[in-house]
């Protein structure tokens, strides 16, 4: 007979008197009447009616000098040029793979857009499409750069770097594209021995820190090694701390992840996703991080 786990309800631990400043970000439900200064530029997101600016979707406010824009909480990813995003290929065409980036539309990698294996720089040839299937195949994963944004709001990617490239032995993490909070660099190797891929599409890609990166392949070689106990279970509590910290829409970036990380240390892996170890963890990572702004 399979045992029953039972939880009783918890009184929820006061937060700080410095999450007051937590409540910078302007929230708004569709409706709702964000300014009545008519010396505001309308942007995505909002309409004016009656000289007021109203907000169109439900989201956060964002000012840039005098545009307003509303940033949706929920929605398709909307490509910009340099975003880090991480792919499923999901069809082999003519010169081009079709890219699935949880955008509107597939996304696509040309031919002429990859590094050849070892980073030989060459004009590809007739050879180089028939061995397409060679470099990339349906299913597998990829981490790229977007080049441009097709007129019918498409992404082409690129992976002329070696940092780019096939993506092996790790756990994906989905996530909606509002929490992830952009940054110079989205790779990041965090001192708990893993490494993260925060791709600015919502996919988050969780792997082992390798000791000694092989560069010489170019991006196309997986490692098929067994990975230690060790490093899967820290990629699980990992994978389980960005999942609390999404169900309480924290916005998700290194020192975030790193703090929910280290908070929930004293629970099992299999624990954190117990909504009172949830909120225990969030509240002290939101706390942590209000200090750090302090």
């Amino acid at each position: 007979m399979a045992a029953v786990s039972m939880r009783l309800p918890a009184v929820r631990a006061p937060l700080g008197s410095s999450a007051a400043r937590g409540g910078e970000k302007h929230l708004v439900a569709p409706g709702d009447t964000i300014t009545t200064d008519t010396g505001y530029m309308r942007g995505h997101g909002t309409y004016v009616e009656d000289d007021k600016l109203i907000a169109s979707v439900a989201g956060v406010v964002e000012r840039v000098n005098k545009l307003v824009c509303v940033r949706a909480l929920k929605a398709r990813y909307n490509g910009e040029i340099g975003d880090i995003v991480v792919g499923r290929i999901t069809e082999v065409q003519q010169k081009r793979w079709k890219v699935e980036t949880n955008s509107r539309l597939d996304s696509v990698l040309l031919l002429s857009s990859i590094n050849l294996p070892g980073g030989e720089l060459r004009r590809k040839s007739a050879e180089d499409e028939l061995a397409m299937r060679d470099y990339l195949q349906e299913g597998d994963l990829i981490s790229a750069e977007v080049q441009s944004i097709f007129s019918d709001g498409a992404v082409s990617l690129h992976t002329r770097s070696l940092k780019y490239g096939k993506l092996a032995q790790g756990v994906l993490v989905q996530v909606s594209p509002s929490l992830v909070k952009r940054q110079k660099t989205h790779f990041h190797d965090l001192p708990c021995g893993a490494s993260l891929i925060l791709g600015n599409n919502g996919f988050i890609w969780i792997y082992p820190t390798s000791e000694q990166k092989d560069e010489e392949a170019g991006g196309y070689t997986t490692s098929l090694e067994s990975v230690p106990l060790s490093d899967r279970e820290v990629i699980s509590r990992l994978r389980n701390c960005i999942v609390a910290l999404v169900t309480h829409k924290m916005m998700l970036f290194d020192t975030s992840i790193l703090y929910c990380y280290e908070a929930s240390l004293p629970h099992q892996i299999k624990d954190i996703l117990k909504p009172e170890v949830t909120e225990e963890i969030v509240l002290e990572t939101r706390q942590r991080l209000l200090d750090l702004q302090g």
